[in-house]
């Protein structure tokens, strides 16, 4: 079953630090917040008038899409068009018509196009049918960016949109991973894109008193004075090939994906389970299938949301898979600097792994300040850390009880 290796070739993300994935690291390692006062709608009913937006984004300029195209998506779909664009761009994969029909498309999104949703609904109720768009519902279906891409490349292998909130990203990244390495595909386009800078989300979200109302200095991951997930916004998006198809082309290697699990807690909608045993188990299932042991992983991407009960179970759920050798680890939750991306969290997240393996350092945990006791591990506090990384975690947990562990390695011949 794990006869082929898979490597990735190519890279793109749209952030709240930038439009591209050089750009958001560049400023992570300086330190930088995507956090700033909402500009794309009114926020006087919510707690709060602060996210992380995706700034200065425009895909006509950017020669993603025309303007009638632009009209004819919704926002999460551009950023998952300008994200792919870039990555195969970066990677230098041609499709050629017997290669289409080996490649495919695993795009992930939590909630797809909602604001496309909300804003036809009222146009319905305010101006009548004739009015709404007529391409709502591809506006508005979860699938829509995969298809999308799909069609723009003309890969006409496996397409899907895998649904596991917050850990979207990380599961389409981990199912193309496994497409490829089973032989249904030679190659997979994959990654996760949300546009949730919206209203009826965040309202949702401080409704459960999950929203930080803090207007500066937050998120604040594994501090004692976090209260709450900053919502964030974009998209990152890979090329994945079997390292046959790489290595016959002369492609660049960026990485290899070394293991992937993903399990469930069965416990509560929206609570991780007491002690991090679904996500411990998670953990144990991608080292085992990666070959690994605790003592192998350089560094973790938390999920790290800066919410009371995921920052404490999580550290539980280390300190329970890695044992001892979780004091050893360096770990640092990106969030703090992005907010949280939803469906596109846990890709984004994934190309700042590869970055950390690609350029020796750790970005850190921003705001970091006052370690809450319960969460005791190395978070790389305030600055970025120069460290050797050849293998990388990428820790997604999500409600519904979803839990995603992709391990990433440097390439080796």
């Amino acid at each position: 079953m794990n006869s082929r290796r898979v490597v990735i070739t190519g890279m793109g993300a749209i952030t709240p630090l930038g439009l591209s994935m050089q750009a958001t690291w560049d400023a992570l390692l300086a330190g930088k917040s995507g956090l700033a006062e909402i500009t794309r709608f009114d926020p006087a009913m919510l707690p709060t008038n602060m996210a992380c937006e995706v700034k200065s984004f425009d895909p006509t300029a950017a020669n993603v899409m025309d303007a009638k195209e632009v009209r004819r998506s919704d926002l999460y779909e551009q950023f998952a068009m300008a994200a792919a664009q870039q990555a195969m761009r970066h990677s230098g994969l041609k499709l050629t018509p017997e290669l289409a029909m080996g490649t495919g498309v695993v795009i992930g999104t939590a909630v797809g196009g909602h604001s496309t949703l909300v804003g036809e609904h009222d146009v319905l109720n305010t101006k009548g049918l004739r009015r709404m768009n007529p391409f709502t519902i591809p506006m508005v279906m979860n699938n829509g960016a995969a298809g999308m891409v799909a069609i723009a490349y003309g890969a006409q292998g496996p397409s899907y949109a895998p649904v596991s909130a917050c850990s979207t990203g990380n599961d389409a990244i981990g199912q193309a991973f496994n497409l490829i390495r089973w032989g249904q595909a030679r190659a997979v386009i994959a990654g996760g894109s949300d546009a949730t800078v919206a209203l009826l989300g965040m309202a949702g979200f401080a409704q459960v008193n999950a929203l930080s109302t803090r207007g500066s200095e937050t998120p604040r991951p594994f501090d004692k004075a976090r209260d709450g997930v900053v919502i964030g916004e974009g998209a990152a998006i890979f090329v994945l090939e079997s390292l046959d198809l790489a290595l016959d082309r002369g492609a660049h290697i960026l990485a290899e994906i070394a293991g992937y699990a993903q399990t469930n807690d069965a416990f509560h909608i929206i609570a991780p389970s007491k002690g991090g045993v679904g996500a411990a188990r998670a953990i144990n299932l991608a080292l085992t299938d990666a070959g690994m042991t605790p003592a192998d992983v350089d560094y973790i991407n938390a999920h790290g949301t800066a919410t009371p009960l995921n920052d404490v179970e999580e550290t539980h759920a280390i300190k329970l898979a890695f044992g001892d050798q979780a004091y050893k680890v360096a770990i640092s939750s990106t969030k703090s600097a992005m907010g949280h991306c939803m469906g596109a969290a846990g890709a984004i997240e994934a190309a700042v792994c590869v970055m950390a393996i690609a350029h020796g350092v750790v970005p850190p945990t921003l705001n970091h300040t006052a370690p809450d006791p319960q969460c005791d591990l190395d978070y790389v506090p305030l600055t970025a850390r120069t460290l050797p990384v050849r293998v990388a975690m990428n820790n997604s947990f999500g409600f519904g009880g979803h839990n995603s562990v992709v391990i990433f390695k440097r390439y080796d011949s």
